[in-house]
């Protein structure tokens, strides 16, 4: 389960740092380009969380997944539909979408059961998702090539942090399996040791 889980955040980190290096790399970048470029990532998440959901071991954090994954599907849909989108309307929707997202991953810090590392992830993913959102609210004149900056600079940062979640998990199994293992060397010693002393 684990390992799924921790494919998908690569991949979801992976995708994301690749989106944030074409929105920071495209010169003279326009509406309707991030309008394809966000609808084609906030798509691929949607499935990507959707992944995440159905290797959850409680109801928790699928339902959490899956709304996440709603949001994603409803963010691109929208503008995608949305008649002859402006650089208002995409950073309303990309807005929304990150507090939405940030709210979700800063709640879910806090579930029972999570290692520290995680719940530092989720934190700090969580504020810096909400904090965005907040800037494009406090900036929605913004246009079309500083919301292309922000939203590249966005997608590094959270890409970086998915890929580091995921290794993080693929990192767990090991050390979880490391314990019994010295345990049962120890108990097998002490066997050992007793059988010696009976024998003598």
């Amino acid at each position: 389960m684990l390992k799924s889980l921790s494919t998908s955040l690569i991949v979801h980190g992976v995708l994301a740092v690749a989106v944030g290096t074409t929105a920071l790399a495209w010169p003279g970048v326009t509406v309707l380009a991030l309008v394809i470029v966000f609808a084609v990532y906030a798509f691929i998440a949607a499935g990507l969380q959707a992944m995440r959901a159905f290797n959850g071991r409680t109801a928790g954090p699928v339902t959490e997944h899956l709304l996440l994954a709603l949001a994603d599907v409803a963010a691109g849909a929208v503008a995608l539909a949305w008649p002859g989108p402006t650089a208002l309307v995409l950073v309303l929707i990309v807005g929304s979408w990150a507090v939405v997202g940030g709210f979700f991953e800063f709640f879910a810090a806090f579930r029972s059961g999570e290692p520290a590392g995680t719940r530092a992830l989720f934190t700090l993913g969580g504020l810096a998702s909400i904090a965005f959102g907040v800037v494009l609210f406090a900036r929605p004149d913004m246009g079309a090539i500083t919301l292309a900056l922000l939203f590249g600079l966005f997608s590094l940062i959270s890409g970086a942090r998915m890929i580091a979640h995921g290794i993080e998990l693929r990192r767990t199994p090991t050390t979880l399996h490391s314990i019994p293992q010295t345990e049962e060397t120890e108990e097998t010693e002490e066997t050992e040791e007793t059988e010696i002393r009976h024998a003598a």
